[in-house]
């Protein structure tokens, strides 16, 4: 079909319908009816010559010619959106959606004036936070997320900014056991751990480092969230190895914080996104945003 042919505002209704899935939910995001919605995608399916969504017993999938038009559309629409808008983005009147893929430990050191900087600054932007999972970088790729906030080092066709380095301690209960000040590489080997699984649930960064080590922990209990670790050494003789700023933001009398071997080396945290959107106004405001709270936050 000859591109004089081709409905451009389409192109809005197929990115949601393709990211979405749903024609309710990409019809709610968009602010129309379920039935403009229906007839959007009635008419992408003959502009396209490709049944786009097919219904199967789990839900809408998109046929291969719709995941080849999502890939696409990742890079088509950030440069038309950059072409007409240009310099001139105003959070304060932008109506963007940022999608942010994070854990819930730098959303414990920058959330607290993250949210309300955001909300001030963009009133009417809307910020989705997910937690990480094994295909947030397929994500962030595909244009299902903007951001991801990880330790973890950036694959080579994304880009990656850092935001601040983090140490680690170990936080053990008051009853523990163990009460000297710091922990023994044999302490770390003695007693079973609660540790966090995060995007990828059989290697963590913390276990990793222990079978450098040659630290054979026993994952005693292993749990998704930080909040989630600090819980289960309460009572117990667990031991979780966390960031420190998390751990101290944690504390209470029914918890200790202990020094751990030199040779656990701590982390840098950062953020990543595709190429595609740097150059992006709002993409570039939200980063710079992220930025200037995590350097206030940590002073860094």
């Amino acid at each position: 079909m000859h591109i004089d042919n081709v409905d451009l505002n389409l192109l809005r209704p197929l990115e949601l319908l393709l990211r979405e899935r749903h024609v309710s939910r990409a019809a709610a995001r968009a602010n129309l009816t379920q039935s403009a919605m229906s007839r959007a995608l009635a008419r992408l399916r003959v502009a396209c010559d490709d049944e786009l969504l097919v219904r199967t017993p789990g839900g809408y999938e998109l046929t291969p010619r719709a995941r080849m038009l999502q890939d696409e559309l990742a890079t088509l629409l950030p440069a038309i959106r950059t072409l007409f808008e240009g310099t001139s983005f105003d959070p304060a009147t932008a109506n963007d959606v940022m999608r942010v893929a994070a854990s819930d430990y730098p959303l414990a050191i920058l959330g607290d004036d993250l949210f309300p900087a955001f909300t001030r600054e963009a009133p009417q932007m809307s910020l989705i936070v997910t937690p990480m999972t094994p295909t947030t970088f397929t994500d962030l790729d595909q244009g299902r997320l903007d951001l991801v906030l990880t330790p973890l080092a950036a694959p080579p066709n994304l880009r990656r900014q850092p935001l601040f380095a983090e140490d680690f301690v170990g936080v053990l209960a008051s009853s523990h056991p163990l009460s000297g000040p710091r922990l023994t590489v044999d302490d770390l080997g003695r007693y079973p751990h609660a540790t966090v699984a995060g995007m990828f649930p059989q290697q963590t960064i913390v276990m990793d480092q222990l079978e450098r080590l040659g630290i054979h922990a026993t994952a005693e209990v292993r749990v998704p969230y930080f909040t989630a670790a600090v819980a289960a050494v309460r009572g117990t003789e667990l031991i979780a190895v966390l960031p420190r700023r998390f751990a101290e933001r944690h504390l209470d009398a029914a918890l200790r914080i202990v020094e751990l071997p030199s040779a656990i080396t701590g982390i840098a945290y950062g953020m990543l996104w595709h190429p595609r959107l740097e150059d992006d106004p709002a993409h570039r405001w939200m980063r710079a945003l992220i930025a200037r709270v995590a350097a206030a936050a940590t002073g860094e």
